[in-house]
């Protein structure tokens, strides 16, 4: 049993603004994940970020023209208070996932390096399809934490902290069993040692 919660973890590192080297890490693989599923996205958009740390993400989605409204929420009020001293007109909420939901579905649920800190993320997944996404809207995930990228599967012990180790199998069959349809996946910056960000994104018809 782990004895370290993700979001005491992740408070720990905005106190040491490794927040910032999150942002520089996960950066090619969430432009990718953007790229990948701004096909299906609507000429004028909503959007929410899951575990959005510091905001980076959301304040890059904000950013393209499309985008009429991006949000961010996370565990750590460490985090979210970076968020909101970056960006005072920002919108970004604390609260505690799985529990916590928003006042209104959107267009995109954007997760990069989340779900996997959830006891079951595949339950969670019908959550949003249930009630955080709009019809038409889709869910686009990256996870670096999964069974098939081997150098990732000691991360838990490591820091200590609980990880859900899925394979990418899985997760696709997760997203298609919470009701999400056109589900894609594949792995962005493979490198020797390193297979990848997998990436899954799902549509709710």
């Amino acid at each position: 049993m782990s004895s370290t919660s993700a979001v005491d973890l992740f408070s720990e590192w905005a106190k040491l603004n490794r927040d910032e080297g999150m942002e520089r890490g996960h950066s090619p693989s969430v432009d990718a994940i953007i790229s990948a599923v701004s096909g299906r996205l609507p000429s004028e958009f909503s959007a929410i970020d899951l575990g959005c740390g510091n905001g980076w993400a959301v304040r890059r989605l904000k950013k393209m023209p499309s985008c009429k409204s991006s949000s961010g929420v996370d565990g750590s009020e460490m985090m979210i208070s970076k968020a909101r001293s970056i960006d005072p007109e920002g919108e970004y909420f604390h609260g505690m996932l799985p529990e916590w939901s928003p006042n209104a579905p959107v267009n995109l649920v954007l997760s990069m390096e989340f779900l996997y800190y959830l006891e079951d993320p595949i339950s969670f997944l019908k959550t949003l399809h249930e009630e955080w996404v709009l019809p038409g809207g889709s869910v686009a995930v990256g996870l670096d934490h999964y069974l098939e990228n081997e150098s990732s599967l000691g991360w838990s012990e490591s820091l200590d902290v609980h990880m859900t180790t899925l394979s990418a199998e899985e997760w696709g069959d997760g997203l298609r069993m919470a009701g999400f349809k056109k589900v894609e996946s594949f792995f962005t910056g493979a490198k020797e040692g390193w297979n990848g960000t997998l990436v899954l994104i799902g549509t709710k018809v």
